[in-house]
C-alpha cells in the first residue's frame, strides 16, 4: 500500500479524533493488517511527537463474546499513553469519548523486558512484577463501531483510557484462567466473566503480545503496563455513571465517568 494511502487513514481517524466526530471506515484505504499497523504506528507517531508518552500496550479482541460482538476473529493490538490512564475512582470526563464502551480486565506491570522471539508463557510470569485489576474505557471514531480488524488495528486497537486499580498483586498462587469478575454500573450488576476468556488466560494473551511485538520489530520492555484483554463482553457507555469491576482474588477497580468536557 502506498504511503499516501497509509497517510489518508490516520488523516481520516485523527479528523475524527481531533473533533470528537465519528468517521467512515479506513478499510476501503489500506489493503492488510500489515497497513493497518502502519497506520496506527503514524498516529502513535503524531501522539508523541504532540508529547504523549507511550506506557505500554493493550491487547484487544481476545474474547469470543467480543470478536462475535464486533465480527472478528482474531486478537490485535494497540498503545496505551501516560495521558490515558486514571486511576481507581479517579473521574473520568466523558467527554473524552465518542461512543465509548467498558471492559474489566487484568493488566500486568512488568519488572523487565519481554524479548524472546518465542516468548512463553514461562517468560511472562518471570517478567511480571505484579497485576492489578483494570477498567478499559474503549472508543472507536470509526461510525456506529462499523469495525473490520483492519479498521480496529489502524484505530489503535479502539482505544480510549484505562482506570488501573490501587492494589497490586503478585502472581504467586494466582490462576488468572478461573479469575471471576463481575462488572456493575451504578450498583447493578451488568456483566460477568472470567479469565479463561481471554485467550484462556491473560497470561498466555501477554505471551502472544509480546512473540507479536518482537514480530513487527519492537518488544516489551521493563515498566510497561499490558492489558491483557477483556474477560467478558463490552458494555455500552450512554450515560455518566459508575462502573466498578470485582475479580476474585485481585480486588476491586472503579471507573466513575462525569460529565466534565475536555474542551
Amino acid at each position: 500500500m502506498t504511503a499516501p494511502s497509509i497517510e489518508q487513514a490516520a488523516g481520516r481517524l485523527a479528523s475524527a479524533a481531533s473533533t470528537a466526530t465519528v468517521c467512515e471506515p479506513v478499510r476501503d484505504l489500506i489493503g492488510d493488517l500489515d497497513d493497518a499497523y502502519a497506520v496506527q504506528q503514524h498516529l502513535a507517531d503524531a501522539r508523541t511527537a504532540a508529547g504523549s508518552r507511550v506506557a505500554g500496550c493493550k491487547i484487544g479482541l481476545t474474547s469470543r463474546s467480543v470478536q462475535v460482538q464486533l465480527g472478528v476473529g482474531e486478537p490485535d493490538f494497540g498503545l496505551l499513553f501516560d495521558d490515558m490512564i486514571y486511576a481507581h475512582g479517579e473521574p473520568v470526563p466523558i467527554g473524552r469519548f465518542i461512543q465509548p464502551r467498558v471492559e474489566a480486565e487484568v493488566a500486568f506491570v512488568l519488572g523487565a523486558d519481554i524479548d524472546r522471539p518465542n516468548a512463553s508463557v514461562a517468560d511472562v510470569l518471570r517478567a511480571t512484577d505484579f497485576v492489578l485489576p483494570a477498567i478499559e474505557i474503549v472508543d472507536s471514531r470509526v461510525r456506529d463501531w462499523d469495525i473490520s480488524i483492519i479498521d480496529t488495528v489502524a484505530d489503535n486497537a479502539s482505544s480510549g483510557a484505562i482506570v488501573l486499580g490501587a492494589t497490586p498483586r503478585a502472581l504467586e498462587g494466582l490462576d488468572l484462567a478461573s479469575v471471576g469478575m463481575v462488572l456493575d454500573r451504578d450498583g447493578e450488576q451488568a456483566v460477568t466473566g472470567n479469565g479463561s476468556a481471554c485467550l484462556g488466560s491473560p497470561v498466555v494473551a501477554v505471551a502472544w503480545l509480546a512473540r507479536e511485538l518482537i514480530r513487527r520489530g519492537r518488544n516489551l520492555r521493563e515498566g510497561d503496563i499490558v492489558l491483557s484483554g477483556a474477560l467478558g463482553p463490552m458494555l455500552p457507555i450512554d450515560r455518566p455513571g459508575r462502573y466498578e469491576a470485582r475479580f476474585d482474588g485481585l480486588g476491586t477497580v472503579q471507573a466513575v465517568l462525569d460529565e466534565e468536557d475536555v474542551s
